[in-house]
């Protein structure tokens, strides 16, 4: 016991010294420079820079960016470390950006400003991302050659200033790859808390994170530092990620033992260097559809925009570009199959091996053979999405908060009323559930196909993952697998959800906004998104369902 009170001891000197009497710096400290950000308006901040003696302007810079500006980095006594460090080339030639947070001054220089810092730091989110991308380091840019590399970037922060580092990573990974967080607020201020979650749940992004906290961090109304970050770390190791940590024995929310261990972290961090940042998830034990060194794929069209997608028995790709339809061979030569006189909206093939094509201006169903064609199915129809399983056709309509479904039989349409307007429609993997997503709404329903092809028992099934600041997951297109699983189109990714509507995965995005999804190719394990015009495909481990083939049992569900 009284080793530990020595040594708390001496590091606590040790920090005050290094506050009132900072070691001499060999690069230059240039600033403070006042920034006015328009991405948060009214806002007024400082920031620093730290250029090391051996920056040749030549030759592109890593970067390590630092919240809470010169205070945070004098207070661990970073402009030494780096200078140390830089010179025994342990890390990269970098230029430290030490940036505090934005204030809004009042109208009346008397009272206080807003404070920024919680509202910037704390929230999840890509606002803070894009301030130092778009902001800042093309600011900085200009007069210093800034690497873009991700590997040759890292970011750092304190408390409210940790999280902020690593959600600037996590929002951003083609632009940071290593992180630095000290006593990190990883509670519930405004969202953090989740983080371990979805870590644990999202494919993994090529980060490598150092985590620092002490036993006697904060623990308050919003959560308990001290467990959130070994909640972290359990989270990062878990999933495959490069990640390393310090605890420090009775340490509490300071810098005290940030000074001693961040010499060691950054070493770590930049380890190897410039080998790129990995992932490690093969030996990771979870539902994942996604295989290693399967990555998206861009499918290259030559003129056209892809929109709604259909797959045939063979798993043959064809899409919509607004009145034509083309069969896709994966090569972006892509080749006309038919041309509707009307609006194309959803589309879906049927066991007989036509096209059933949703025509929203001429208020139809038509289906297109392989001989080019055209018959009509059902009229007075405005469907949006279509499916076809064996017994008819599920759609919806846009604003009608409703699902129809025409009768092959019987050659007639009825309606079951639902919750709001779908923008997701899929079969459960043996045909006895139909599934429905929601823009709008954060719970997906599931309900049961009576013998006629109504719905009934529908219940609010699918809990969905939906990003900070929105009220919604974003749901545009489902599609279903084998194994029953239901893959969603949302805000946060391609949500994987199990036979009990619990999120399992989440697939991350080729590009922002999926337009339309689904599971194709020869051994129907390949997955294919529309993006604003733009195509993708990735293979994944998994099979997907044919909807209108007789239905697969798939395995019973773990409870």
């Amino acid at each position: 016991m009284h080793k530990i009170f020595i040594v708390s001891l001496l590091i606590q000197c040790l920090f005050v010294n290094a506050r009132q009497n900072p070691i001499p710096v060999k690069g230059s400290i240039k600033g403070p420079f006042a920034w006015k950000s328009k991405i948060y308006p009214g806002t007024e901040r400082n920031y620093w820079l730290y250029v090391p003696q051996q920056y040749e302007a030549a030759k592109p810079a890593c970067v390590m960016v630092v919240q809470d500006g010169l205070s945070r980095a004098n207070g661990w006594r970073l402009p030494a470390v780096l200078d140390s460090l830089i010179e025994t080339k342990d890390i990269p030639v970098m230029i430290g950006i030490f940036i505090d947070p934005g204030i809004v001054p009042s109208s009346d220089t008397s009272h206080y400003p807003r404070f920024n810092r919680s509202f910037e730091y704390d929230a999840l989110g890509d606002k803070y991302a894009r301030f130092l991308l778009e902001e800042i380091l093309p600011e900085v840019s200009r007069s210093y050659n800034l690497s873009k590399d991700p590997d040759h970037r890292s970011i750092a922060g304190a408390s409210s200033g940790a999280i902020c580092a690593f959600n600037v990573a996590w929002e951003r990974p083609d632009a940071f790859h290593r992180v630095f967080s000290s006593i990190g607020t990883y509670v519930g201020l405004r969202g953090g808390h989740e983080f371990p979650t979805l870590i644990r749940k999202t494919e993994a992004k090529p980060l490598r994170v150092f985590l620092q906290d002490g036993t006697r961090d904060n623990n308050i109304y919003a959560g308990d530092w001290w467990v959130a970050n070994q909640d972290m770390l359990s989270a990062f190791t878990w999933a495959g990620y490069e990640v390393n940590h310090a605890w420090g024995e009775g340490g509490g929310h300071d810098s005290r033992h940030t000074l001693t261990i961040i010499a060691d972290a950054l070493k770590w961090l930049w380890k190897n260097y410039p080998a790129a940042v990995q992932t490690h998830t093969d030996s990771i034990s979870r539902t994942n559809p996604t295989i290693k060194d399967q990555e998206w794929q861009e499918i290259n069209m030559q003129r056209q925009r892809p929109q709604t997608l259909a797959v045939n028995q063979s798993g043959e790709l064809f899409f919509s570009d607004q009145q034509s339809i083309y069969r896709n061979n994966d090569t972006g030569n892509a080749i006309l199959f038919a041309t509707i006189p009307g609006k194309l909206a959803g589309m879906s093939f049927h066991s007989d091996g036509r096209l059933y094509v949703s025509d929203i201006k001429q208020h139809k169903i038509i289906s297109i053979g392989t001989d080019g064609s055209f018959q009509d199915v059902a009229t007075g129809i405005n469907a949006d999405l279509i499916t076809i399983f064996n017994k008819g056709i599920y759609f919806s309509e846009s604003g009608k908060r409703r699902v129809g479904f025409y009768s092959f039989s019987k050659k007639q349409v009825q309606y079951s009323t639902v919750s709001g307007n779908p923008t997701g429609l899929a079969h459960s993997a043996e045909q006895t559930f139909l599934h429905i997503g929601f823009y709008d709404q954060q719970l997906g329903y599931s309900f049961k196909i009576m013998e006629d092809g109504t719905l009934a028992y529908g219940q609010e099934y699918t809990h969905y993952h939906v990003p900070y600041g929105s009220t919604a997951p974003g749901t545009t297109a489902m599609v279903t697998d084998t194994a029953n699983l239901l893959y969603s189109a949302t805000f946060s990714g391609i949500q994987m959800s199990d036979q009990l509507g619990r999120i399992n995965f989440i697939i991350s995005k080729p590009a922002e906004n999926i337009t339309d999804l689904k599971i194709g190719g020869t051994n129907f394990n390949m997955m294919y998104v529309s993006c604003d015009g733009r195509l993708f495909r990735r293979k994944i481990n998994t099979r997907g369902v044919v909807s209108w083939l007789p239905g697969v049992k798939p395995p019973k569900p773990r409870l």
